[in-house]
């Protein structure tokens, strides 16, 4: 099928950076401002976005708020500093924040050229399209002629031009600036389709008046390991961050909640690693500078990954994401946590 169309999609475009600028020291900084600031997502339902009340709430903000809870002893002690795909490496990297907790993809060339520090994938994701159900469209190789609304900053531009080239179609790429943006051309009828992380299109069409008109197509055509982020140079941080997701991963593995982490962590039960966790046995708290409950008060913010999950993306919430690929290791997933000793 041969498309005149537009094609909205989120996408990388470049963003020439020098890594690096904040010094190593972000643990005391953050102790010392008694707020953590943490870059998010301009507005992405269920990942992260305002809600009625002007508080920020989703997937990727618990992930902020677990970490602060850990550090400072208070979930709601965060700056939330909104990014788009081109603001946010240069946000991190200057200093302007602490952490980067949005939809950003585990590459090679961020993790190294640009000096940044993925500390563990909390979404396994992969890019694909979402077009009107009246277009008659059954799979992404019918896009032949298409053009392509861009969001610029991301990894979809380049996927989006390797799947193309590979299937010999062609597409005109068409710059959008954030999500917001992509939706609206795509509501508008500038665009056939809308490309960007299958998580993305779940979370966009569930704000549509009527999401039974549009459907995602079948073909996953990335990787995208969606990973929080900090600046290289600061392992001490790097690392309480990366454990402090591992906690959340873990707690849903051993059935620590956010109903029941106060009491598991009143007194030591029979299971060694789940007391190490809860600050009932070692000293896992001060290899890291925090307290020995940092994990308690991490997990009591939001809930293990699986009550975050749930609650903000999960099958009964709007945007309706099943587990997949993000289920714990025992249920046929992705997901485990390195031990705890």
């Amino acid at each position: 099928m041969k498309m005149t169309k537009t094609v909205v999609l989120g996408a990388l475009a470049g963003v020439g950076l020098l890594a690096g600028a904040a010094g190593a020291a972000t643990l005391d900084d953050v102790k010392q401002r008694g707020t953590l600031n943490c870059g998010v997502v301009t507005g992405l339902p269920g990942f992260g976005a305002p809600n009625a009340n002007g508080e920020w709430e989703g997937f990727d903000v618990s992930m902020c708020r677990a970490v602060a809870a850990a550090v400072l002893g208070d979930p709601t002690a965060v700056q939330f500093v909104p990014t788009t795909g081109k603001t946010r490496f240069t946000a991190l990297a200057s200093g302007e924040i602490d952490m980067l907790a949005r939809n950003t993809t585990w590459t090679f060339s961020r993790d190294t050229d640009l000096k940044f520090d993925f500390i563990g994938v909390n979404y396994y994701d992969g890019q694909g399209f979402l077009v009107p159900k009246a277009l008659g469209v059954t799979s992404a190789k019918d896009l032949d002629g298409a053009t392509v609304c861009i969001q610029t900053g991301t990894t979809t531009e380049l996927n989006l031009a390797d799947f193309f080239r590979k299937n010999n179609i062609s597409y005109e790429p068409v710059p959008v600036e954030t999500q917001a943006e992509g939706q609206q051309q795509y509501l508008a009828g500038a665009c056939d389709t809308y490309t960007t992380d299958a998580s993305g299109l779940a979370a966009t069409r569930a704000t549509f008046e009527n999401p039974g008109d549009h459907v995602i197509l079948p073909e996953i055509i990335s990787k995208e390991p969606l990973a929080p982020l900090v600046r290289h140079g600061d392992n001490d941080w790097a690392d309480i961050v990366r454990w402090t997701l591992n906690a959340l991963i873990a707690a849903e593995e051993m059935g620590i909640t956010s109903a029941n982490v106060t009491e598991l962590a009143a007194s030591a039960g029979d299971n060694p690693e789940m007391n190490r966790l809860l600050g009932n046995e070692g000293n896992l708290g001060e290899m890291i500078g925090l307290s020995n409950d940092w994990a308690v008060k991490a997990i009591g913010a939001g809930g293990n990954y699986g009550e975050i999950f749930e609650k903000t993306i999960g099958e009964n919430t709007p945007i309706g994401l099943a587990r997949g690929l993000n289920a714990q290791w025992t249920d046929g997933g992705l997901l485990y946590s390195p031990p705890f000793r």
